[in-house]
């Protein structure tokens, strides 16, 4: 798993990287712009609402929410990205943190009615994803939602298939989410559900 100074140092080519991955339809991005649209388009529902970016990177998607007048809270991990971020958005509170550590207080002081998430929860185990979706629950407005697009399975067999066509490039320091499991280990306090974007991405909708 990369850390935050590797995360530094892939900033300036992130974005590119992603893009070479999407465009040709391969493990770990494939699906990445559908998936991004989703979570807009969610987020979009209600106007000027205020927005937790969990892993925002270099605020490829949260700046268009911003410049659609949401109020912007964001976490990472990477000053570099974070330094791109607040160029496109000046105004938002973009934190330094990571998320291994649970959420800093002033998160856990506000409501939110998007807590949103590209990419970023696979760097957690399966039963931390759980955890750290549940620590975000009490954080949601009413109606609000937790969407995490990210590379994710139906099941844990559509994730071996993937593993297996994509065994050059697998990664094995990452945890990546099988709706299925993670959904059984929800059922009993929130409402979730998946929409596939490719055979290695989607979006994950949360509500309480």
């Amino acid at each position: 798993m990369l850390n935050n100074q590797g995360f530094d140092l892939w900033a300036h080519d992130y974005d590119k990287t992603v893009q070479v991955s999407e465009e040709n339809n391969l493990y770990p991005f494939a699906g990445y712009k559908n998936i991004l649209n989703v979570i807009f388009n969610e987020a979009m529902q209600k106007q000027q609402s205020k927005v937790l970016d969990i892993g925002f990177g270099t605020g490829i998607l949260t700046s268009k929410l911003y410049e659609n007048g949401h109020q912007i809270d964001g976490l990472d991990f990477s000053k570099k990205m974070i330094g791109f971020a607040q160029e496109k958005m000046p105004m938002a509170n973009l934190i330094e943190w990571d998320i291994s550590n649970g959420l800093p207080y002033y998160v856990k002081e506000k409501k939110y009615d998007s807590i949103i998430s590209t990419y970023t929860l696979h760097h957690l185990a399966d039963e931390d994803k759980v955890i750290f979706v549940k620590s975000l629950l009490p954080l949601l407005a009413d109606n609000g939602k937790i969407i995490i697009g990210d590379i994710a399975f139906q099941t844990r067999k559509k994730l071996e298939i993937c593993r297996n066509t994509s065994i050059q490039y697998w990664d094995n320091d990452e945890f990546y989410f099988v709706f299925e499991e993670i959904n059984a280990s929800l059922k009993n306090i929130c409402t979730c559900e998946f929409h596939s974007e490719s055979h290695c991405g989607g979006v994950l909708i949360i509500s309480r």
